[in-house]
């Protein structure tokens, strides 16, 4: 299904963890609702590189790669400020790590992804039959057609629990 590709401003992807679904919205129509693979341990939020969980809170497009070994790929903003924050205080990474990672949030670039946290989280193809990513979220090429024609970088995308 080929749709047509409106203003980015408005757009926004929407993944329910524990219901296995992304939804793609502009404004307040929803354009499609999908099935989605996660990661190898989905059920808490993403806190350490290799952990094989999915992130949990609100962040954005800030990468595309067309040339994905998963077909084509999305990546996401991860780590966050909330989640920089939080490893902060638990000692899990030092203020020059947490201030690059606020930074990039702050300037709406891609955050630092070889620390502690991990990185590299993306929406990308390959598959949504099962849970089999490192803590990305998988869906069928057809719907990364899909998505890759709406999300530019900057396009909302919220992960709930």
């Amino acid at each position: 299904m080929q749709l047509e590709s409106p203003s980015n401003q408005e757009t926004k992807i929407i993944v329910y963890k524990s219901a296995r679904r992304l939804e793609l919205w502009h404004g307040a129509l929803c354009l499609g609702v999908y099935p989605v693979g996660l990661g190898r341990a989905p059920r808490k939020p993403k806190e350490t590189e290799g952990d094989g969980r999915t992130p949990e809170g609100e962040y954005y497009v800030c990468t595309r790669n067309a040339q994905s070994r998963f077909y084509l790929s999305l990546g996401i903003a991860y780590p966050n400020v909330d989640d920089a924050e939080k490893a902060f205080k638990q000692g899990r990474i030092d203020a020059p790590v947490y201030e690059q990672i606020c930074h990039a949030i702050k300037v709406r670039t891609r955050p630092p992804w070889h620390t502690p946290l991990g990185g590299a989280i993306m929406i990308h193809g390959g598959g949504s039959q099962t849970d089999w990513t490192q803590g990305c979220v998988a869906v069928e090429d057809e719907v990364m057609d899909i998505l890759w024609s709406y999300a530019a970088l900057g396009t909302l995308v919220l992960f709930c629990p």
